[in-house]
């Protein structure tokens, strides 16, 4: 069903889940949640946390979950995080795209990676935090967000970018992070001067749904993959939409 500023919704039926996703999803969950348990003083920390940085970031950390979950205070974006092994039995935290964002002490010492502090900055915990959870939308919602959302890039680029979504109920808070997220990537550079050039070519986003979560762009299209079968870290975040954007962009702004 096409709509008056060139957005689609529509309702698929569910795509089959691949047991070997299923499979590597639950091997990867299994590794956090023991990185999650290594450590004395790491247990001691809350669930959810808020910490806040000596750069000036703040930020929730949400390790309640299978995956560890952080967004930063006034962003949309929560990031889903991966981790692994360091030296001195520190755990490393990223995101899909590789970057490091978090690095933990056995101790409890927490260091955050941002643009604004690409060396690290130490964070300390100021309370407990709220849990972060995928947002939930209606289709009438999710109608007037994509309405939004293609206005406000259609007004920045100068013409029509249309908005496709093709997923179902299930994939319904993926798709609504991937919008956001991804449209959020392509107003970012837009508006960077040396960016925008790569963009000149875009006419379409479109969200789908699949196995596996990722991000392309080929003939004027951004192709979004949205994958319920790996629950929350079922769609790519930011970073990865800028680098298919930008592949050689190596420190997208968080």
């Amino acid at each position: 069903m096409a709509f008056a500023v060139a957005v689609t919704a529509v309702l698929s039926v569910s795509v089959p889940v691949a047991a070997e996703a299923q499979e590597r999803g639950n091997a990867q969950a299994e590794q956090s949640q023991a990185l999650r348990n290594r450590g004395g003083a790491n247990r001691t920390l809350p669930p959810v946390g808020r910490y806040v940085s000596e750069s000036g970031e703040a930020f929730t950390l949400d390790r309640s979950g299978q995956r560890p979950l952080l967004r930063f205070d006034r962003r949309d974006e929560t990031w889903v995080l991966r981790a692994s092994a360091a030296p001195r039995g520190d755990i490393i935290y990223r995101n899909d795209a590789g970057q490091q964002i978090l690095r933990m002490t056995p101790g409890g010492g927490v260091t955050v990676y941002t643009s604004r502090a690409p060396g690290g900055s130490p964070a300390s915990l100021s309370g407990t935090g709220e849990p972060l959870a995928l947002p939930s939308l209606g289709p009438a919602q999710l109608f007037q967000l994509m309405t939004r959302r293609s206005a406000m890039l259609s007004q920045t680029m100068g013409r029509l970018i249309e908005i496709n979504v093709d997923t179902d109920e299930e994939a319904e808070g993926l798709t609504v992070e991937a919008l956001i997220l991804s449209t959020d990537a392509v107003l970012r550079i837009a508006r960077s001067p040396t960016g925008r050039s790569s963009l000149s070519q875009l006419r379409r986003i479109a969200i789908v749904q699949g196995s596996t979560a990722s991000a392309s762009y080929a003939r004027g299209e951004l192709r979004i993959v949205v994958a319920p079968v790996q629950g929350v870290a079922g769609r790519p975040s930011s970073a990865r939409v800028i680098r298919a954007l930008l592949p050689q962009d190596p420190t997208p702004g968080r």
